[in-house]
């Protein structure tokens, strides 16, 4: 984060003839610094390791601690040290306990939440007597109802915990999920598409936030890359499992499509009962009577508790069953700084979505069967995994967000020009295939938006707010590009592919602009910063009402 970078004491070295009288003087102008700070300085200026050496910022920070009831403040330590090798134990400890299951979950997710393209290989919309006029309203019912429950779901979480939320979710959209083998036509195809979407939305921001308490900014990016390879990944084991459950025949159920809802659902249920009893409140929460020994050591709860707020200390301005207020998601609402970051995702994240949509019905259409229409979708997510994971490894490498996230429309206009204008689309079904893998093959925007929008909002508040904010200008992403795809411009979705190459264009100058735009703030933040004297400092740390992201001594993430 950028407040090791702020908290500086911005001295004259004494002169080499002074006395102690020079240092006392040098004292009285500045108590928080000490002789060995003194002996250490180099180039008149001392940078502090972590911000809370510096004693007034400790003391403010503790005093919000203690005003919060935050739940790790008897842990939180300004003189803690710790080993390399033990952050690195803990590190492995965190990445099985959280990351993993987070991961375990989201695949639950999109298993049931992307079913429904394996079923329509299975000729599920003429079993229903449904159009492709009709899955698109389905597909925007869904979307819409999953929008909607975006912000409501994670103030819900932020209320009563996620420990207790995201769970409880889980086992509540599967009894959903199951009830869809049993639809018999448009109203039950709708009605099972705004459940599965209102009790679905919220879960992605929910787990972020939940995820946000065990990492610090600079590790984020690469665990929640971790995270979202359950999305390409949740594709390729459902296109595994279809190969099995579309041939599925009873006399009871005699339709494979129907299997494959009622079974997946189940297993989701199972996922959802597990979660009650696989998700601590926080890291020094993690021992119960089940659970005796707990997860960490008190050594290794110290660790990770002063890492993270050391790394980022409005991590504890809240507690974690806490509600937000009218006031602060007003206020949340309306952070203009992080208004970039949702652009990018609504640009980015239409991208090539409706590629994707219509990936299996295309792959029919251009004559494949069931079954390798099924397994040809696989190629595609192996890519997208490859791509998501190097991507989140260079953006925590090089520590750059804008840039990252300017491949994704790069890669998305590379194919889609093909795509669009190559003459022999219907004839060399394998050559249009091979540009839709790649296509479809390119890092997407859920990660690195979500961990940027996470190191840009600086109180646990905004955090809650702003990841549900951004995932549903994600949803509203998704709806547009539900609608893009029409019949009339079947089977090569000519005017379609146009539309998609402009928005590409508008999500690359989106991600160009935004970094320009936090770049500028901060300079204007560091014009302000460095007119304060030393005193002023110290009152603006312990004093001022400016909160999150407003504070002069924040500066953005770019």
């Amino acid at each position: 984060m950028a407040f090791a970078n702020i908290f500086k004491r911005k001295i004259s070295t004494p002169d080499i003839d002074s006395s102690s009288t020079s240092i006392e003087n040098e004292k009285n102008a500045n108590t928080r610094v000490n002789l060995t700070e003194l002996e250490s300085l180099s180039s008149g200026e001392k940078k502090l390791d972590h911000i809370f050496q510096d004693p007034v910022v400790a003391a403010h920070y503790r005093e919000v601690y203690e005003n919060t009831n935050y739940e790790c403040k008897d842990y939180f330590d300004p003189e803690f040290t710790w080993t390399e090798e033990e952050e690195r134990r803990v590190g492995w400890k965190i990445d099985w306990y959280v990351t993993f299951w987070a991961f375990a979950m989201f695949m639950a997710l999109d298993i049931d939440r992307y079913n429904i393209q394996q079923a329509l290989s299975d000729n599920m919309l003429d079993d229903l007597n449904l159009t492709t006029n009709d899955y698109n309203l389905g597909k925007t019912v869904n979307l819409v109802s999953f929008l909607a429950a975006e912000l409501p779901s994670q103030l819900i979480s932020k209320w009563i915990g996620p420990d207790i939320w995201i769970p409880a979710q889980l086992v509540l959209w599967s009894a959903v999920s199951m009830s869809q083998a049993w639809m018999k036509g448009r109203q039950g195809f709708l009605v099972t598409r705004a459940l599965v979407g209102a009790l679905q939305g919220g879960f992605i921001p929910d787990v972020c936030l939940w995820m946000s308490y065990f990492y610090t900014s600079k590790e984020f990016p690469s665990r929640l890359s971790l995270f979202y390879i359950a999305n390409p990944l949740g594709s390729i084991v459902a296109s595994l499992l279809a190969f099995a459950l579309l041939k599925v025949n009873t006399s009871g159920m005699k339709e494979g499509w129907r299997w494959l809802f009622l079974i997946e659902g189940a297993a989701t249920l199972i996922i959802g009962i597990m979660s009650f009893f696989k998700m601590p409140a926080s890291v020094v929460q993690t021992k119960t009577w089940y659970r005796k020994k707990g997860w960490f050591t008190e050594r290794e709860e110290l660790l990770i508790v002063n890492k993270v707020l050391r790394d980022d200390p409005s991590k504890g301005d809240m507690h974690n069953r806490e509600p937000v207020g009218p006031k602060e998601l007003l206020t949340s609402l309306l952070d203009y700084d992080l208004w970039p970051v949702y652009f990018i995702r609504i640009l980015g994240d239409i991208g090539s979505t409706p590629v994707q949509s219509y990936l299996t019905l295309t792959l029919r259409k251009l004559g494949f069967s069931t079954f390798d229409t099924n397994a040809l979708t696989i190629p595609a997510n192996v890519l997208q995994i490859i791509s998501m994971v190097i991507t989140g490894w260079l953006s925590e490498i090089v520590n750059q967000r804008a840039y990252a996230l300017a491949i994704t429309p790069i890669w998305v206009l590379a194919c889609l020009f093909p795509l669009r204008y190559w003459k022999g689309a219907q004839k060399d079904i394998w050559g249009t295939y091979t540009i839709l893998t790649i296509l479809l093959g390119h890092t997407p925007t859920w990660p690195l938006s979500i961990s940027w929008i996470s190191a840009n909002s600086n109180s646990v508040r905004a955090r809650a707010v702003s990841a549900a904010i951004v995932n549903m200008f994600s949803q509203a992403g998704a709806i547009a590009s539900a609608n893009i795809y029409r019949m009339d411009d079947a089977p090569l979705y000519h005017r379609g592919n146009e539309q998609l190459i402009a928005i590409a264009f508008g999500a690359l100058a989106m991600c160009i602009i935004s970094k320009i735009y936090y770049i500028q703030r901060n300079k204007y933040k560091e014009r302000k910063w460095s007119a304060l004297t030393i005193e002023e400092q110290e009152d603006y740390i312990s004093n001022s009402t400016d909160e999150g992201n407003k504070r002069l001594d924040f500066r953005f993430v770019h």
